[in-house]
């Protein structure tokens, strides 16, 4: 079996691969490699609802009763250039660019108690502490950190459920453990609906706690123990609004009262510790009930063996990130793959306790028969490549989230599939309703095998749902007006390729009508194009396009987080028709050259929060995706040689093994599973469909092991940094005349040869 070794380099490099009789000897991927700093460092298992993490700022969403800007930089709650840590929370969003969670924020101090976080420029004022890099240690499922302030050596893991801390404290009678029930990521003063703390017994606590924001109707249970008992416990409540208090004043409720109950709650445990002396806790987590939540603790962490719980969760990743095996030009290459994959096997996460049970999105509690159910679903992003990739590499961990989908649509009132859901949630973020390709994707790769057509069902109705975001419109028109919404052009474009999925997936079904209406409506993206500009523009409700129109603005133009330059790119599912549309091949590929080569305008980034120039080449945009797809539609125009140009340009400037190697958000993984796929030398345009283009790959070699047993084989010939472009293509022994493979080609097993050379092949 292969270790995961682990180590420290002055960033966030972390798990270091070592197999045995593998191609790869010694990898380290680097965890919260992000260029806003939205990836979390701390420690969690695949795919884990505990990911547990240093905060490293207590920054509120709003200064002034407005939106405080400094608060973007907290989407995951910690920032590498920060010189305190406010305490370690266990619950975060990876890579996103918005955010909540930052569940149960908790913080070891010694001396007087302190029960405010004091503040950045004065830590001594509050329960934080200053900590250095040269003392943090950042491992897959463990991180450690000394908390100098107070002399304390923080470590912890995870299990599935499971957040495992390990305090060692220096000799004092005043060591405190404090749960921080008021803190969280995204904060406001009313975000906080309602905490509870249930003291059992002197190792034994439990509660929960109710939020409202992103996921505005949320809770979440703990069972938290220690393995030693406290010597007294107390808690502060800072809600100075809570006109009603009931006649709990009967009871002194700030010393050693077994119930706490509030919106603002700060609790404290206290302890005396000898010299070098551990406390260690476990905190486990349950979106159904306290009871389950202590079932979860005592199922997957029954012990105090903290070693054995950190080598269980490591030799979990160590699965994982076996599953692609890889040799590379250089060794920074090599941790950029297994950071990338690193990356993509954090989202989306569990939701489901160990006796399969949940919180729907109704509310109420559910079973789930026959699957794991799983949230976090940011599917503007993800549906692109991080679920393709998943058909792929964890098919049977995808058909799971497609079920979790379904369920998501059968507890819905309104009846529709998830657009970006989180907690038994929908918080409706960005665009389209990309579930149907998630599904449609899975469905057609033979990886979910439950109603087909009851998904399909599911599918067609979110599609009619006219209430929403523009959908009536587009369906009477053919495309949202400019007046009705302020998205329009981008949402008609992605609803259009939404419809293309539920067309396949009728047409393998078999289904006549909803596969002819579908297909009509996947048309629609003609509507926005405007053949006087050149480009998609916004039009209104009369039919004419709108005069007022900047092709490079992102601001006000018609697209979300992105301009009319990148979006008049995005028919994925059909570029040969869209081509056409724009002149021809010779046209296009001008305008494809252009992307890549202009220059952007300064005023440009004032208008975007997550995009900075280095996450930009010419105009185009990797650190946002509607792009993702852009240089391989070179495939389509003849010259499948700047295709490979472009995407090993971006491969080495859009990632570096440094603590903000990414350009952007990942975005749940998407940034990263693109990266993996164009590592390998293919991607998934159009999700839905079962081809894969081909591009230049990054690696010397690869080993795809798959869950059906067989292997497919990534080799090339003459690789080299400047060896970018294909000069031809072997698949299983015949040289290939097309620019794509096939699914079934790759889950076939086999191997596929690029002959690499440093001219491009034009013919």
């Amino acid at each position: 079996m292969k270790k995961i070794i682990a180590g420290l380099c002055a960033l966030f490099c972390t798990t270091a691969a070592l197999a045995q009789k593998q191609p790869y000897q010694y990898v380290r991927p680097i965890i919260g490699t992000e260029k806003m700093g939205h990836t979390f460092p701390g420690a969690t298992v695949p795919f884990g609802a505990v990911q547990l993490s240093p905060e490293t700022d207590t920054i509120s969403y709003a200064q002034n009763g407005k939106y405080n800007p400094d608060v973007y930089k907290y989407c995951a709650g910690y920032q590498y250039s920060d010189k305190t840590i406010v305490g370690f929370s266990h619950t975060h969003f990876s890579g996103t660019g918005h955010s909540d969670l930052g569940d149960f924020l908790v913080m070891p101090t010694v001396g007087k108690l302190q029960l405010n976080p004091g503040t950045a420029a004065h830590p001594e004022d509050g329960y934080r502490s200053a900590f250095s890099h040269k003392n943090e240690v950042v491992e897959a499922n463990y991180y450690k950190v000394k908390l100098d302030d107070d002399n304390i050596t923080a470590e912890m893991t995870t299990t599935p459920r499971v957040g495992f801390h390990q305090y060692t404290f220096p000799k004092s009678d005043q060591s405190h453990i404090i749960l921080d029930m008021m803190a969280g990521l995204y904060n406001y003063d009313d975000k906080e609906v309602w905490t509870f703390v249930r003291v059992v017994n002197d190792t034994l606590v439990t509660g929960y706690r109710q939020t409202t924001g992103w996921a505005r109707t949320r809770t979440v249970y703990f069972a938290m123990t220690f393995s030693k008992p406290f010597s007294s416990y107390g808690q502060k409540n800072y809600d100075a609004k809570q006109v009603y208090r009931g006649f709990w004043g009967k009871f002194d409720q700030n010393k050693n009262f077994p119930e706490m109950a509030g919106r603002k709650i700060r609790a404290y445990f206290d302890f005396k510790t000898e010299a070098g002396e551990k406390i260690k806790m476990k905190f486990a987590l349950s979106p159904v009930s306290q009871e389950n939540a202590l079932m979860n603790l005592k199922a997957e962490a029954p012990g105090w063996d903290f070693e054995q719980v950190k080598a269980a969760g490591q030799q979990s990743w160590n699965k994982e990130l076996n599953k692609i095996a890889v040799t590379t030009i250089n060794e920074d290459d090599k941790i950029n793959f297994y950071t990338a994959m690193y990356h993509t096997f954090i989202n989306p996460t569990l939701y489901t306790d160990v006796n399969g049970e949940y919180r729907g999105l109704d509310q109420n509690n559910h079973k789930a028969e026959g699957f794991n159910n799983y949230s976090t679903f940011s599917l503007w992003d993800t549906y692109r490549a991080l679920h393709p990739l998943f058909n792929i590499i964890q098919p049977k961990r995808n058909a799971d989230m497609v079920s979790s989908m379904l369920a998501h649509y059968d507890q819905s009132v309104l009846k529709m599939l998830p657009v970006w859901s989180n907690s038994a949630n929908d918080n409706w973020c960005m665009s389209g309703y990309h579930s149907v390709s998630v599904i449609t994707d899975a469905i057609i790769k033979g990886n979910y095998t439950g109603d087909a057509n009851a998904a399909l069902d599911a599918c067609v109705t979110t599609a009619r749902h006219r209430s929403y975001e523009g959908i009536g419109e587009y369906i009477d028109r053919g495309y949202i007006s400019s007046e009705s919404n302020g998205t329009s052009v981008s949402n008609t474009l992605e609803y259009a390729y939404d419809d293309w999925c539920i067309a396949q997936l009728a047409k393998k079904l078999n289904n006549t009508a909803i596969f002819t209406e579908f297909s009509k409506r996947a048309e629609n993206w003609k509507n926005v194009y405007d053949a006087k500009s050149g480009f998609m523009r916004p039009r209104l409700k009369d039919g004419t396009f709108r005069s007022k129109f900047d092709v490079l603005s992102t601001n006000g133009q018609g697209f979300i987080e992105g301009n009319a330059w990148n979006y008049s790119l995005y028919v994925p599912q059909d570029p040969n028709a869209l081509i056409a549309l724009r002149g021809g091949k010779k046209h296009f590929e001008t305008h494809l050259d252009s992307l890549f080569t202009m220059h952007l305008p300064d005023e440009f980034f004032a208008e975007t929060e997550d995009i900075t120039r280095e996450g930009i080449i010419g105009n185009y945009v990797h650190g946002n995706e509607p792009a993702h797809h852009a240089a391989y539609l070179y495939n389509y125009t003849g010259s499948p040689w700047k295709a490979q140009e472009r995407l090993r340009m971006v491969l080495k400037k859009m990632y570096l093994p440094t603590s903000d190697g990414l350009g952007g958000n990942d975005d749940c993984g998407q940034m990263s599973a693109w990266y993996l796929f164009s590592s390998l030398g293919f991607y998934p345009m159009a999700p839905g469909s079962l081809n894969y283009e081909l591009g230049s790959p990054g690696v010397v070699n690869a080993t795809l092991n798959l869950e059906n047993g067989k292997t497919f084989k990534v080799t090339t010939k003459n690789q080299s940094d400047k060896n970018v472009y294909v000069s031809k293509v072997i698949l299983n022994g015949q040289a290939l005349t097309r620019t794509y493979i096939t699914h079934n080609e790759i889950m076939n097993g086999g191997n596929i040869q690029f002959i690499m050379s440093a001219k491009p092949n034009r013919k």
